[in-house]
């Protein structure tokens, strides 16, 4: 039971921390000028403030949740003494919960200037996001390394995180934007044209990112073997999250090279109704398999392959 509120509480805030930092770099790298202000194309002032505050809350029950956990106690009281003397003093977990409720707190304020200064707004949500969204690495494989290896664990799952976050930001936004009561003009449309075609380019960073900084994680997880991916469960799960991401790159190949390409063709012809049709089921297709993905995650994350394959 423990251990499923445990996974729950990390599946929740990997979601809520990439859809912080994700949607407020979407915000930068995809729109100009007005577009970033709140409300003409995406509601950036609601959609930040609350998952800025979401995050608060999943910290918080999630330290309350690993301090009942490591304590064995259950009063309030006796949490709270045994949470401020020894999880957030003493521990390297407490210290970067610490930096993430700060961060977070600073990107509810932030999101609130997004009418008077959308520009400046979106910069510090996306820089606070990333911090946020960067302190999940100590609880990770990473965590359990030391010395150099422990500095490159965590700059691999900083960075792999980062990525992830940059593409389902992406795919909320999108999906957002193929609403229907969204898309009610023809300078809507266009707009929805240009940031598919503008996506690209860092779309692809991504993928390329997320792939290699999954072959570093992997290598310094389990190490240069491939045993381990049909004779455990870490593995089982693994290669279930590798055969998802393969599906994720299918979709966004089909949403390149035919369906962003048929969107501007028919725009020209003044049909984009089949376009936006086909392009909403296929986005909302890979965000759920990016949902599922990130559940994955978050259980991989609390097993240890090396336990698993010492214990057979």
């Amino acid at each position: 039971m423990d251990d499923s509120i445990y996974i729950s509480l990390r599946f929740a805030l990997y979601i809520d921390l990439m859809l912080l930092f994700g949607l407020a770099l979407f915000g930068l790298y995809s729109l100009k000028g007005k577009e970033r202000t709140g409300g003409t194309v995406l509601n950036f002032g609601s959609l930040l403030v609350g998952t800025a505050v979401i995050g608060i809350l999943l910290s918080m029950a999630a330290m309350l949740h690993m301090a009942k956990t490591m304590s064995g106690m259950s009063s309030v009281m006796e949490l709270h003494h045994h949470i401020l003397q020894m999880m957030l003093m003493d521990t390297d977990v407490g210290l970067t919960w610490m930096v993430r409720i700060a961060s977070l707190t600073v990107a509810v304020i932030a999101a609130t200037l997004n009418q008077r200064a959308p520009a400046l707004s979106l910069r510090l949500v996306t820089v606070c996001g990333a911090i946020a969204l960067a302190t999940l690495a100590w609880t990770g494989h990473g965590a359990m390394d030391e010395g150099s290896r422990r500095y490159l664990h965590f700059t691999s799952d900083i960075v792999h995180l980062l990525a992830a976050g940059s593409w389902l930001g992406a795919l909320a936004a999108f999906a957002l934007l193929l609403r229907s009561n969204n898309l009610t003009g023809d300078l809507q449309i266009r707009l929805l044209a240009r940031m598919l075609t503008g996506f690209e380019s860092a779309g692809a960073l991504m993928v390329a990112t997320l792939a290699i900084t999954g072959v570093v994680n992997y290598l310094l997880v389990v190490g240069p073997v491939l045993e381990t991916l049909t004779t455990s469960t870490y593995g089982a799960l693994l290669s279930l999250k590798v055969f998802l991401f393969a599906g994720m790159l299918v979709f966004a190949a089909v949403n390149r090279f035919h369906l962003s390409p048929l969107l501007e063709r028919s725009i020209q012809t003044g049909t984009p109704n089949v376009a936006i049709n086909a392009l909403r089921r296929s986005m909302i297709l890979e965000l759920s398999v990016a949902v599922i993905i990130m559940g994955l995650v978050a259980w991989l994350g609390t097993l240890s392959p090396e336990m698993e394959m010492s214990a057979e």
